[in-house]
């Protein structure tokens, strides 16, 4: 029976034929499968060699013990050579010619592939042949059945390297000019702040200042508001005590003086009327009281008040108007028609002066026309600044300072009215201004049947009147001034002294000022006086005074009021008119 160690006739007859030692017709049968084989093996190691000598990147194989063994063209190329035998390298050529790192790389690499076989995307110098370093990626294997031996696959990185290198600078570069930036943001802001601080520095000071400034204007105002009665209280019993004397014969000489003196007072008491004006609208204490008014209510008193001026001076002074209603407030509208047609009658040597109007649509433009000097065009704008006169003929008789347009043009703007200018140097001027039209027209306040004059003579002569006043050049001069025109003039500074000058008597009109002292005021004693003696005693209250609310508690009394300085003529035509309808 055989052994199973023993082979079996069939095996060793198989094993024969493979090694050639059977039979020859058993050799001559395995000839063609061997040739087809070596055909294969062949066609392998050529392929396989050409993908060696054309791949793109270095291939070479290298042993522990003997450097390298074998490299492809690629590598070649990549270190530099013309032929890949002129970098198989013993291991210490390696180390001098190849690796930067030299030996010390060369035992780490050893060991790496020793430990685990293989040594992937291992990035490492390589030197060239002309000295220069490039960058490159290994792959490297160690071949398991032949102690030693690796294999390595190498990529040029150099391009990559220098573009991570090239990114790298890129992003210090930017680092560096965003800090740069950073600090220039901070350096901007910190001059911001800096500017910021000052410019809230200058901001405060400025505050201060035009605080300082308002103040001081504050205190101007009411200097000029408080001193206005003691300013034109002298000038009041002045113009009294010179009204006095310009009604007496007097000598041709003295006569002359007294004109001179009359003139003297008239310019003083415009230019003081002019300051607390401009006073009055730079603190906005003027308000507008619109209402509806007839276009005749507005100019008729301003001819009856400007036809003897202008006839005075030689001029003819026309008014035309249509019948409509105007819708302004009536008290600040007359100061500026007033203005134009006083400065059209200083101004005006020769022809005539025309107060009219003509309709634009809903509104009507007010004019005032003269044939006097004219203005230049590029001394229009000018005129309506303070102290600001024009240089013309006739300059010595010119009153005043310019400040009248300067008013003129503070009131058009309280009541938003525009004023225009036409002239021309030779020709004469045209002071425009446009009011709104009101659909009705209202009954005047003024417009009563006017009662026919009790006498034709004169209402004063023999008249008992009661002068009431805490000044006492005020009392004398009003004294004198009245006493020359026929009436009894009694005389008191208060209630007490006002009974006592009466002695138990009535009188038949009563003159009182406005701001008494101790802070009475003048209506308020007239009221005692009237409870007194029972009696509606007529009244002219006169005060330096010209605030609105002075003037509606007045015309709610039903007191009539004149502003000091008193004009004479004004006084005698009031009181003439108040004698007469008692």
């Amino acid at each position: 029976m055989p052994r199973h160690s023993d082979p079996s006739p069939k095996h060793n007859e198989a094993l024969a034929g493979l090694l050639g030692l059977g039979s020859q017709s058993a050799r001559k049968s395995h000839y063609p499968q061997l040739q087809e084989r070596l055909q294969e093996l062949e066609t392998e190691r050529n392929r396989y060699k050409w993908l060696f000598e054309h791949a793109v990147h270095g291939i070479f194989q290298a042993n522990m013990q003997h450097g390298l063994l074998s490299a492809n063209p690629a590598l070649a190329r990549m270190l530099g050579y013309d032929d890949p035998q002129q970098v198989l390298w013993s291991l210490s050529g390696l180390a001098k010619y190849l690796f930067i790192g030299g030996a010390a790389e060369l035992l780490h690499i050893e060991a790496e592939l020793n430990s685990t076989g293989a040594l992937l995307a291992y990035e490492t110098q390589l030197r060239r042949r002309d000295g220069s370093v490039i960058e490159v990626l290994m792959n490297l294997l160690l071949k398991p059945d032949e102690a030693g031996l690796f294999e390595g696959f190498v990529a040029d990185i150099t391009a990559r390297k220098q573009a991570e290198l090239r990114m790298q600078q890129l992003n210090d570069e930017l680092e560096q000019r965003v800090s740069a930036r950073t600090a220039e943001l901070e350096q901007a802001n910190h001059n911001l702040r800096l500017q910021i601080a000052e410019r809230e520095r200058i901001e405060q000071a400025l505050r201060e200042a035009r605080d300082t400034a308002q103040a001081a204007n504050l205190s101007k105002d009411k200097y000029l508001a408080a001193a206005s009665h003691d300013l034109l209280q002298p000038l009041n019993a002045a113009r009294l005590l010179i009204s006095t004397l310009r009604e007496r014969s007097l000598p041709a000489s003295e006569q002359n003086l007294v004109e001179r003196s009359h003139q003297a007072l008239e310019g003083a008491e415009d230019l003081l009327a002019d300051l607390l004006d401009i006073s009055r609208l730079d603190q906005a204490a003027i308000k507008a009281d619109i209402d509806t008014y007839s276009l005749a209510e507005l100019f008729e008193p301003l001819a009856s008040e400007f036809e003897p001026l202008a006839a005075a001076a030689g001029l003819r002074l026309r008014v035309r108007g249509p019948d409509v209603a105007i819708s302004t407030d009536l008290r600040l509208l007359t100061r500026i028609l007033r203005n134009f047609l006083s400065n059209a009658c200083r101004y005006t040597q020769q022809g005539g002066i025309l107060l009219g109007a003509r309709r634009r649509g809903n509104f009507i433009d007010l004019q005032v026309c003269d044939s006097g000097c004219g203005i230049a065009q590029d001394q229009l704008q000018a005129i309506f600044l303070e102290f600001n006169q024009l240089n013309v003929e006739r300059a010595a008789e010119r009153k005043g300072v310019g400040l009248g347009l300067a008013i003129v043009e503070r009131i058009a703007g309280i009541l938003g009215y525009t004023i225009k200018v036409r002239s021309q140097p030779g020709r004469g001027s045209t002071f425009s201004i446009r009011v709104p039209l009101a659909k009705t027209v209202r009954a005047p306040l003024t417009a009563q049947p006017k009662a026919a004059p009790l006498s034709l003579g004169d209402p004063l002569p023999g008249r008992r009147l009661l002068v009431i006043d805490n000044e006492l050049s005020i009392l004398h001069s009003m004294s004198a001034l009245l006493e020359q025109w026929g009436c009894t003039v009694l005389t008191a500074s208060d209630y007490t002294a006002a009974l006592q000058a009466l002695d138990g008597q009535a009188p038949e009109l009563i003159l009182a000022d406005y701001h008494l002292d101790q802070g009475l005021i003048g209506c308020t004693l007239v009221e005692q006086l009237r409870q007194h003696f029972a009696q509606p005693i007529a009244t002219v209250i006169i005060s330096a005074d010209r605030s609105d609310e002075c003037r509606r508690q007045l015309a709610q009394l039903g007191m009539p009021l004149l502003n000091k300085p008193v004009k004479p003529g004004k006084l005698r035509a009031v009181l003439s008119q108040l004698l007469q309808s008692a």
